[in-house]
């Protein structure tokens, strides 16, 4: 168990790919898949100071990947202690296409709660899957693949840096075949269904 009283936290979040999305576009105006993820905590931290310093982050576009896309770009995440004492915390995920004309549009949501990234080893590289969710919470299609690393520091603040993408797994079908997709979609059991950090997203996302 982490003693994060006076401790400060930067998760390291390699966005590997997705698998299986739906394109939803009508018959008449076809879009190709342009697929990027935006990256926040949940819930918004409540100081004025660190407002500025957990903003959102966000992948590289995939022109090419379509329903599988492939991005490999890490970001370094500022975590406060108070993030693992907060039963609903969360690493809160949105896919979205990028469209030429009506914009983006959401595919969906998945969330990466406080227990998988605090459970293993301070240090360890986690290897998660978690299935997308619809606005309404409703399973929908897709799963996304990423990997996370909790870093401890010292020093009273801990500094937001973005790397630049790097690429963790080689592009092609060997992929997502590197990937098993089944109902137990984690290694601490499935994600969002019906629990209560997935309750709390859904009406958090009705108030905003």
């Amino acid at each position: 168990m982490l003693d994060n009283s006076q401790q400060q936290f930067t998760l390291e979040m390699t966005v590997v790919s997705a698998q299986g999305l739906k394109n939803t576009s009508s018959f008449l105006f076809t879009h190709r898949l342009r697929p990027f993820i935006t990256i926040t905590t949940f819930p918004p931290p409540l100081e004025a100071a660190d407002l500025k310093s957990c903003r959102g982050f966000q992948t590289r576009v995939d022109d090419q990947g379509g329903v599988n896309p492939t991005w490999g770009d890490k970001f370094h995440v500022p975590i406060h202690h108070t993030f693992f004492a907060n039963r609903y915390s969360c690493i809160y995920l949105q896919l979205f296409t990028k469209r030429l004309i009506s914009g983006k549009a959401q595919l969906g949501w998945c969330q990466i709660p406080a227990s998988d990234i605090g459970l293993p080893p301070v240090g360890s590289v986690r290897q998660l899957s978690y299935r997308l969710r619809a606005a309404d919470g409703t399973r929908t299609h897709g799963v996304v693949n990423v990997a996370v690393k909790l870093e401890v520091h010292s020093n009273d603040r801990c500094r937001t840096v973005i790397g630049r993408p790097v690429r963790v797994m080689p592009l092609g079908r060997e992929v997502g075949s590197s990937w098993k997709e089944s109902e137990d979609l984690t290694s601490g059991g499935t994600v969002g269904a019906g629990g209560d950090c997935a309750d709390a997203m859904v009406k958090w996302q009705g108030l905003r």
